[in-house]
């Protein structure tokens, strides 16, 4: 029996990250692509000679030529320029647009029924762009950003409260961004509501910290963050190739739920092998549900200004 194949464009911080992850946790064989020449494949050396250290039945091969991720079961892009400090994530907009159209072309020629998961910044909206380019099946694009920013969220609840952060289930919701929806109601330690173990001054600050931590690393080390990108990316692509039904909030398209009407944007979901399996719809309050509304309408927005240059 095969092995199963991910792809991982872009040779960057984030793109050797996740392929290292994959490789050392023995998810599935890599192709790891950039269009620096060189790049992707002495990091795919370097990562193929780290078995020898921790032995991994995963193979690794980097290169320029997209022909090497033909029939891949799962493409994850990481490609597009990284924030400076200064730069919010929609100054990306333009330009990693016309770098996400480009590469998700080459996804659909050599990889008709993957599955896609976007990386790249502004997050929602490049989600959105994939989609649209690929035509794939709406369920079949998938954007990290639920993932990264609920990890956020964990690490610094278990900071605050010195507890395990394995117990932690963080739960948010909305767009990539400032305007992102953590949910105190719905996250848990080790089931407990997180409201009934931190003071509201308290839990304001982590949600408000929660919302800033990419700049937070921006500002630290001059580019974007790249571990935890990873990691979240990596995730998502193992409940994929496992079909584990692991419920996890995703950038995913929504329509009838929670009355979003048609857009990508960072909800609960149920991943397996077909992708997006279910989206579960959380009893929002009214606040909630004002917060979700701003998030999505920035989220829209973005989305307007590439419609016509996809």
């Amino acid at each position: 029996m095969s092995r199963s194949r991910i792809t991982v464009v872009g040779a960057g911080n984030v793109g050797a990250a996740a392929a290292h992850l994959i490789v050392s946790r023995g998810l599935a064989d890599v192709v790891l692509l950039d269009i620096v020449q060189g790049l992707a494949a002495g990091k795919a050396l370097d990562i193929a000679q780290a078995r020898g250290v921790y032995p991994s039945a995963s193979s690794i091969i980097g290169g320029t030529d997209w022909n090497l991720a033909a029939d891949s079961d799962i493409v994850i892009i990481t490609s597009g320029l990284a924030r400076k400090p200064g730069m919010s994530r929609d100054d990306l907009l333009m330009k990693n647009t016309e770098i996400v159209k480009s590469v998700t072309k080459q996804v659909v020629r050599t990889s008709p029924n993957s599955i896609i998961i976007v990386v790249c910044n502004p997050l929602d909206v490049m989600t959105y762009a994939a989609a649209k380019v690929s035509r794939f099946a709406k369920n079949k694009v998938i954007g990290m950003a639920g993932a990264l920013d609920s990890a956020r969220f964990a690490c610094f609840i278990a900071e605050a409260l010195n507890v395990d952060i394995a117990d932690i289930r963080g739960v948010l919701m909305g767009g990539h961004g400032d305007d992102m929806v953590p949910l105190p109601r719905f996250t848990t330690v080790a089931g407990i509501p997180l409201t009934d173990l931190i003071p509201a001054d308290k839990l304001a600050a982590i949600i408000d910290r929660t919302r800033k931590g990419g700049i937070e690393i921006v500002n630290l080390l001059g580019s974007s963050a790249y571990y935890a990108p990873a990691a979240g990316a990596v995730k998502m692509a193992e409940a994929i190739l496992t079909d584990s039904k692991a419920v996890m909030s995703c950038c995913a398209w929504c329509h009838d739920e929670y009355a979003i009407g048609g857009a990508y944007v960072g909800v609960p979901v149920m991943l397996g092998k077909n992708g997006v399996e279910k989206i579960i719809e959380l009893d929002l309050n009214d606040i909630e549900k004002k917060e979700l509304a701003v998030s999505v309408d920035h989220v829209r927005k973005l989305t307007a200004q590439i419609d016509p240059i996809l």
